[in-house]
């Protein structure tokens, strides 16, 4: 009797090894497959599909994020050709690339109001002193070649600078004049279209290739 049970039991387990890997499938006898070929045609190149390392994963999530950041928009300038290439080296070694751009500019012609040259520093601070005591607004010179100087203020026009030094004669400024700052000229305005605050930090690095301008925001 228990050998006819074991019998019985083993034939039972060779059918149902039978039925399910599909061996009895001709006779009408197998399991309903359960597949989707309609999945599959939808893929998308499943060869290019990977595990990512945690190394890998990280990097990713990071730049994830970094791509969410709030991102603030800088500018600075102008500057000339000269300029712009030692700025182009410094924004190479301290930004990624994309960080940064610049943008042609022309810069249309300017006139001031200008009263120098003087002997030396200490001729030019007894000047603003007594121009201070008028209340008169002073303003610095964009042109080095008209240093030890200063400017009372800069027009777009010739005319515009010429009533301005008629107004100010009128207040008791004898030795000043009108002169041409700056020819119509091309330049380079730098922008920083999208910087973060992990970008940010390296801005410092840039400072001494600002030739003295300063970043602000986007106009």
């Amino acid at each position: 009797m228990l050998r006819l049970l074991v019998l019985a039991l083993i034939l039972a387990n060779g059918a149902y090894f039978a039925w399910t890997s599909g061996m009895l499938r001709a006779y009408g006898f197998a399991p309903v497959q359960q597949t989707e070929p309609q999945r599959l045609a939808q893929q998308l190149r499943p060869d290019a599909l990977r595990v990512l390392s945690t190394a890998e994963f990280k990097k990713v999530e990071t730049q994830a994020q970094a791509d969410l950041a709030p991102k603030e928009c800088l500018e600075a300038g102008p500057f000339d050709d000269a300029q712009a290439v030692t700025l182009r080296r410094a924004l190479e070694s301290a930004l990624p690339g994309g960080a940064w751009q610049f943008d042609a500019v022309q810069l249309p012609a300017r006139w001031i109001v200008y009263m120098g040259k003087y002997p030396n520093a200490e001729a030019l601070l007894k000047k603003r002193a007594e121009l201070a005591t008028m209340n008169l607004k002073m303003e610095a010179l964009e042109n080095p070649e008209l240093e030890i100087g200063l400017s009372l203020g800069g027009f777009a026009t010739q005319a515009a600078a010429t009533e301005e030094l008629q107004r100010l004669s009128q207040r008791g400024i004898r030795t000043a004049r009108v002169v041409q700052e700056r020819m119509e000229v091309r330049a380079n305005q730098l922008k920083l279209p999208a910087l973060t605050e992990a970008t940010k930090a390296h801005l410092t690095e840039l400072k001494p290739a600002l030739a003295g301008k300063t970043l602000k925001a986007c106009s």
